[in-house]
């Protein structure tokens, strides 16, 4: 997998007015490089947060391609892409949930139902079970 873009090759073409977000939790370990330093706690968990493109749009296949199969998936990778972004060592990193507002969510089955085929899905209950699991909030 390529990382010369990091996490900045995953940004949202149009993060302004975003109504969908994708939710990471990521940990992060503090390693104070000074003798006789130490932090307490050492250790915490943060949230990441990355703006879902409009369905139909440029990017609207991040959930299929970046998430379930692609570079965020393999945990290892994802924890390096964290890091070199946020310039600190990461233990863990993973996919929390898609959360959205109601008006992006149905635009989001829309264009999967429109495009069924990318799925490889018969409906679009099965190709959101496919690829978001339990995961989706709509607020």
């Amino acid at each position: 997998m390529d990382t010369t873009d990091g996490l900045a090759s995953l940004q949202p073409t149009d993060p302004d007015g975003a109504t969908a977000q994708y939710v990471f939790r990521v940990a992060i370990q503090l390693e104070p490089d000074a003798d006789g330093l130490l932090a307490d706690p050492d250790r915490f968990e943060t949230t990441l947060y990355r703006a879902a493109d409009d369905p139909g749009t440029s990017g609207w296949l991040f959930f299929r391609d970046t998430l379930w199969r692609g570079e965020l998936a393999d945990e290892p990778h994802f924890r390096r892409l964290a890091e070199d972004e946020l310039g600190c060592p990461v233990v863990s990193a993973s996919f929390s949930e898609f959360r959205t507002d109601e008006a992006h969510f149905d635009a989001l089955k829309t264009e999967i139902a429109d495009n069924l085929a990318l799925f490889n899905a018969d409906s679009v209950s099965e190709a959101l079970n496919k690829y978001l699991g339990s995961s989706i909030r709509v607020t």
